[in-house]
């Protein structure tokens, strides 16, 4: 049996309400391991008595939170509408941050995710390692589309109608000696990015800088964001960021995912309720 969850720490609190702080160690007492618990159980895994257990377990029975079959309790799907509010309130870059701050400590590289924006993309979360570009990056730079992984991601996933407008009217710069500035093959590229699902960029921006991105898609499969890690050449070859960095990328793309899916449908379960 697992040890009492309650927390006295903030029992000498004025405003802090113990009956509270009771009732959720009753529902924290269930989990993956423990879905269906008995009276006696629930009291000793929380620390509370019987007699108080027992009336913590009818109200959230009541309430519709929790049910009780044969002498055992469970919870219900209810018990989902607890973390509706904060799911629903999620932005894009608070659902990604955490997956950027794990991916990075996974591969001691810088980690970022974009949006575009005309014809940049502007970067929305971050998270840094150690400096490699002569010019600092924060939340909010704003890079040309065709020069970055990110914005090559974005760029590829976009209608056909408004890239060829794109390709037709913007302006493509020579930003470094790699740089792709023409339309056909910039056209090509996007190409091939739509049909391996990833962008790998090599010194096009800044000379010693390497990038790979993955998008970022919401509940309905639309492209909304992409996400990339960068990288020094001196520091990575080519063949060391497909092998070492795009498997981690693809996957933290995806855990961002099914955070949006989540998010979206808890938004969506809070409106049906209104």
């Amino acid at each position: 049996m697992r040890e009492a969850t309650h927390d006295t720490s903030n029992d000498g609190d004025g405003d802090f309400v113990q009956s509270l702080d009771r009732g959720l160690s009753v529902i924290r007492a269930f989990d993956a391991d423990h879905p269906r618990l008995t009276l006696s159980e629930v009291a000793a895994v929380t620390g509370l008595s019987r007699a108080a257990a027992r009336r913590f377990l009818h109200t959230l029975v009541q309430l519709g939170y929790m049910q009780s079959s044969e002498g055992r309790f469970s919870l219900r799907p209810k018990i989902l509408e607890l973390g509706y509010a904060y799911l629903s309130s999620l932005t894009l870059p608070e659902v990604a941050m955490p997956h950027l701050e794990e991916l990075v400590a996974q591969v001691r590289e810088s980690s970022s995710v974009s949006e575009l924006d005309g014809e940049d993309v502007v970067y929305i979360a971050r998270v840094p390692t150690k400096r490699i570009m002569t010019v600092a990056i924060s939340v909010g730079t704003r890079f040309p589309a065709y020069a970055t992984s990110m914005g090559r991601v974005l760029l590829a996933y976009r209608d056909s109608a408004w890239l060829e407008e794109y390709l037709r009217t913007a302006t493509f710069s020579h930003l470094t000696g790699h740089t792709i500035t023409d339309a056909a093959s910039l056209r090509a590229e996007l190409k091939r990015i739509r049909e391996r699902g990833w962008a790998l960029v090599d010194q096009e921006l800044e000379e010693g800088l390497r990038s790979v991105a993955a998008p970022i898609r919401d509940s309905g499969g639309a492209v909304v964001a992409s996400i990339n890690v960068s990288t020094h050449a001196g520091r990575r070859s080519l063949e060391s960021i497909t092998e070492e960095l795009l498997p981690p990328l693809l996957g933290t793309a995806e855990r961002i995912e099914r955070d949006l899916a989540r998010s979206a449908g808890s938004k969506s379960s809070g409106r049906s309720r209104r």
